[in-house]
C-alpha cells in the first residue's frame, strides 16, 4: 500500500519535564538529531525521543492539557500526496499543501494529520528463541536466552495510536476515504481498527465523549521484552501499573499498559498480527470481552474511561489550546 508507517507523533502535557523522564525510562532515546534517513521533526521546542528503527518518532511540548496534536504518517511517492489531498478534499476537509506533505484536521479527534514523504523501516529481526514443547525440546541444558539478557529494554518502533473521537463514524471516512487507511477489524458500534502498513492496526479510532489521546504503543521484540521493560518501570514507580500482562484477541499481541505522569497511557506490545495480502484477511466485528483481551486480568475501569476525562471534557469545552 502507498501509506507503510506512522513517522512521528506531537503530544501536548501540562508537564513537560515529568513526561519526558517518564519516556526516557520507557526506553526512547533522547534525540538531538533526527536520523538523516527520516523526516525532519516540524517541531523544534520540546523534548524529542527516537525509536531504534524509526528515528525520532516522539515530541514532546507544552499544552494546559494531554492531547495527540499531530500524528505523522509515511508514504512513498508525490503521487500518494496528490491522492490524499484529492480524497480529503472530497470529504470537504480543508487541506494544506507543502514541499513533501500534505496535512489535514480530523474534526472528531481533533488531530492534524501529516501525510509526509518518508522512507520505509528497515528492520533487522532479532534471532528466534529456542523454546521447548511438548514433543520438541530445541533449548538443552539452558535457560531461556530472555531470562538472560541485560540492559534496557528500547523500543523498535512508534505501533500505533488510539483516539478518543467526538464523531467516530466520520473519524474513521478521515482516515479510510480521506488518507487511505484499511478497516483490520471493528467493535460493534464503538471502534474501528485501521492499519497504514502491514501492522493490523496503527491507529484505533473509538467513540468517546471529548476528543483525547488514550494510549500509545511500542513495539519490542518478544513477550520476554514486553515483561522486562515493564517491570523495570515498576521497579521506578510501581504507580506506573495499569494493566498487564496479557494478550488481545484483536490483533493477538502481548501487551502491558503503564500510564505517564500526564495521564496517558503507553503499552510495550509485541507479536501483532501482519496483514499483506488483503484478500487473505477478514475484518471481524467483535463486542465483549473479545474485543479488549484474550487472557491476563480484566481492564482495570480506568482503562475504560480514564480518571481525568471529566477535566478532559472541561477543559475541551473551554475552547483549543493556545
Amino acid at each position: 500500500m502507498p501509506l507503510h508507517r506512522l513517522t512521528q507523533i506531537l503530544m501536548g502535557v501540562p508537564n513537560v519535564e515529568r513526561t519526558a523522564a517518564y519516556y526516557r525510562d520507557f526506553g526512547l532515546t533522547p534525540s538531538a538529531v533526527t536520523d538523516p534517513g527520516v523526516p525532519a521533526a516540524p517541531h523544534a521546542e520540546g523534548h524529542g525521543f527516537a525509536t531504534a528503527d524509526g528515528g525520532e518518532q516522539l515530541r514532546i511540548v507544552h499544552a494546559p492539557r494531554r492531547q495527540l496534536m499531530e500524528l505523522g504518517v509515511g508514504v512513498d511517492d508525490p503521487e500518494d500526496l496528490d491522492r490524499v489531498a484529492a480524497s480529503l478534499a472530497r470529504l470537504g476537509v480543508p487541506v494544506d499543501r507543502g514541499a513533501g506533505v500534505v496535512a489535514a484536521v480530523d474534526p472528531g479527534t481533533g488531530v492534524r494529520v501529516r501525510v509526509e514523504l518518508a522512507p520505509r523501516y528497515e528492520q533487522t529481526a532479532p534471532p528466534p528463541p529456542p523454546s521447548n514443547a511438548p514433543g520438541h525440546e530445541a533449548r538443552l541444558h539452558r535457560r531461556a536466552p530472555g531470562l538472560l539478557r541485560e540492559g534496557p529494554v528500547r523500543p523498535r518502533k512508534l505501533g500505533h495510536v488510539v483516539l478518543g473521537s467526538t464523531d467516530q463514524e466520520f473519524s474513521q471516512r478521515f482516515f479510510q476515504e480521506g488518507l487511505g487507511f484499511k478497516v483490520s477489524d471493528t467493535v460493534k458500534g464503538l471502534a474501528a481498527f485501521m492499519r497504514c502498513s502491514s501492522d493490523h492496526h496503527n491507529v484505533l479510532v473509538q467513540q468517546a465523549p471529548v476528543a483525547f489521546l488514550h494510549h500509545t504503543s511500542w513495539q519490542v521484540d518478544d513477550v520476554d521484552e514486553v515483561g522486562r521493560g515493564a517491570t523495570a518501570m515498576l521497579e521506578a514507580d510501581p504507580g506506573r501499573h495499569t494493566w498487564g500482562p496479557g494478550r488481545h484477541f484483536i490483533g493477538s499481541n502481548f501487551f502491558w499498559y503503564l500510564k505517564d505522569p500526564a495521564g496517558t497511557f503507553s503499552e510495550y506490545y509485541a507479536d501483532l498480527d501482519c496483514i499483506v495480502d488483503d484478500a487473505l484477511w477478514t475484518p471481524g466485528d467483535w463486542e465483549g470481552a473479545r474485543s479488549l483481551w484474550a487472557w491476563g486480568p480484566p481492564p482495570p475501569p480506568s482503562f475504560l474511561a480514564p480518571d481525568d476525562l471529566a477535566d478532559l471534557m472541561t477543559g475541551a469545552h473551554a475552547g483549543p489550546a493556545k
